[in-house]
């Protein structure tokens, strides 16, 4: 069994306290990316360390760890080669790359090289479809590739090479990755300089310019409040609506003395619910599940829930068509509107009477549609 290091351990209780108190589970995830940072996978050590640290069984982080594809179950390569092998890539060549680098390193789908270097997938979609065929190197883009560029990249790595991806920062290893992933910076020296967007990013951006398109009041420096400063926010904004609000008129038993009715002050029938704040959200789910103010409630004391009321009759349908068609004209082609007036009768009367539109016995189940 692994034995994370300690600095580890203190990444986790700063992921752990990112989140309230009563929400640490939703961890997991960042949790996830830490120990396969560590190891290079979600070992069973890794899944027992995020149960442990996270007060979770084995099964519930296993469910997880298995659910995402980026969590992987097995020791993996330094760099994790990604080609997309989906409809726009694979029309444009991206079958062609992988089965060339599949040849060329002698491993097939989610192999590692037996140097450690490298482990290949083919993955269903890689979401830039306009820069197709792509692959990626831990997660980073390389945009329109051929079969031999492809292998380039693949031969700079294993010679220990990081070439530099076609958008975005430089190449890192996949461990490093992870790191980021979690929720940690990029320690490497410049890690950020270098690279940019590329052609169809930048026609987009261009577009928003040329037209005025703009995130409007949007500051990317506003710093993000910590949950007790949003409460007090909130408890201030809320008290300043309470004093501005106007008196209510009176309502309802106005000058008796008894107080009026819920449903005469707001026009709701459903019950009052305390505010959620200090709920779980298994009960704040439960008492939200309301139906809006103008819905009536059916376990409500003086409501009445319409019920469907009996179906028309044969006649009253039949009624209704020739209605439809009297205020419909034919089509330019001349043809009536609906079936011929004597096929709609004798279906009526094959109905009324039981049997079927060849005169069959419905109840006849040997299908020798024998007549009455």
């Amino acid at each position: 069994m692994s034995v994370f290091t300690e600095e580890t351990r203190d990444r986790a209780r700063e992921i752990i306290a990112r989140y309230p108190a009563d929400r640490s589970r939703s961890a997991l995830l960042p949790l996830l990316h830490l120990v396969q940072s560590e190891e290079g996978y979600v070992s069973p050590a890794g899944v027992e360390f995020c149960a442990e640290v996270l007060g979770l069984n084995k099964a519930q982080v296993g469910a997880v760890a298995t659910f995402y594809t980026m969590y992987k179950r097995k020791p993996t390569g330094e760099y994790l080669v990604s080609v997309c092998t989906n409809t726009m890539c694979d029309v444009l060549g991206g079958q062609a790359v992988y089965d060339t680098l599949a040849e060329h390193l002698g491993v097939g789908h989610e192999e590692t090289t037996a140097d450690g270097k490298i482990t290949l997938e083919h993955a269903e979609c890689l979401a830039a479809c306009d820069y197709g065929p792509v692959m990626t190197v831990n997660y980073d883009f390389y945009d329109n590739v051929e079969p031999q560029g492809a292998l380039g990249v693949v031969e700079e790595l294993r010679n220990g090479g990081r070439p530099m991806p076609t958008r975005g920062a430089r190449l890192c290893t996949l461990k490093e990755m992870a790191v980021q992933l979690a929720g940690f910076a990029d320690e490497r020296d410049g890690a950020v300089a270098d690279g940019g967007p590329g052609e169809a990013t930048l026609r987009g951006l261009r577009l928003a310019e040329q037209h005025g398109i703009s995130v409007p009041g949007f500051d990317p420096k506003t710093p993000i409040r910590s949950k007790a400063e949003a409460d007090r926010a909130a408890a201030e904004a809320k008290a300043k609506a309470e004093a501005e609000k106007p008196a209510p008129a009176p309502a309802g038993n106005a000058g008796t003395g008894a107080p009026a009715k819920p449903e005469a002050a707001t026009g709701s029938t459903a019950p009052d619910v305390k505010a959620p704040d200090d709920k779980s959200p298994e009960v704040r789910a439960a008492e939200t599940r309301q139906p809006d103010a103008r819905t009536p409630v059916a376990e409500a004391p003086g409501t009445k829930v319409p019920t469907d009321g009996p179906a028309p009759g044969p006649r009253d349908a039949q009624a209704a068509q020739a209605a439809g068609e009297a205020a419909n004209p034919p089509a330019g082609d001349g043809k009536p509107a609906g079936d011929a007036a004597d096929a709609q009768e004798r279906n009526l009367k094959d109905a009324e009477s039981g049997t079927g539109a060849d005169g069959a016995d419905p109840a006849d189940a040997s299908g020798t549609g024998v007549r009455k």
